[in-house]
């Protein structure tokens, strides 16, 4: 099965949600990958013809990566 452009950038943002994970302190580790997991299964039924709302969800996670990243961030609830 061949993914769309969407699709592939969906993944890349995943996995790099999970390597950004491995980055944080060990005890917390573990609610990072919850959340994660958690932010992409609240999305999974959108229709994937549904371009608007996949590429918003994408610029979202972006920021949402980019801030839960940081050095200074060391635990999410």
């Amino acid at each position: 099965m061949r993914l769309s452009g969407l699709q592939k950038e969906v993944l890349a943002l995943y996995r790099h949600c999970i390597r950004e994970c491995r980055k944080k302190p060990e005890a917390s580790r573990d609610h990072f990958l919850r959340f994660a997991r958690s932010e992409f299964e609240k999305n999974i039924k959108i229709d994937k013809r549904d371009f608007t709302a996949i590429e918003f969800l994408l610029r979202k996670g972006r920021r949402q990566l980019e801030v839960y990243s940081s050095p200074g961030v060391k635990d999410i609830q």
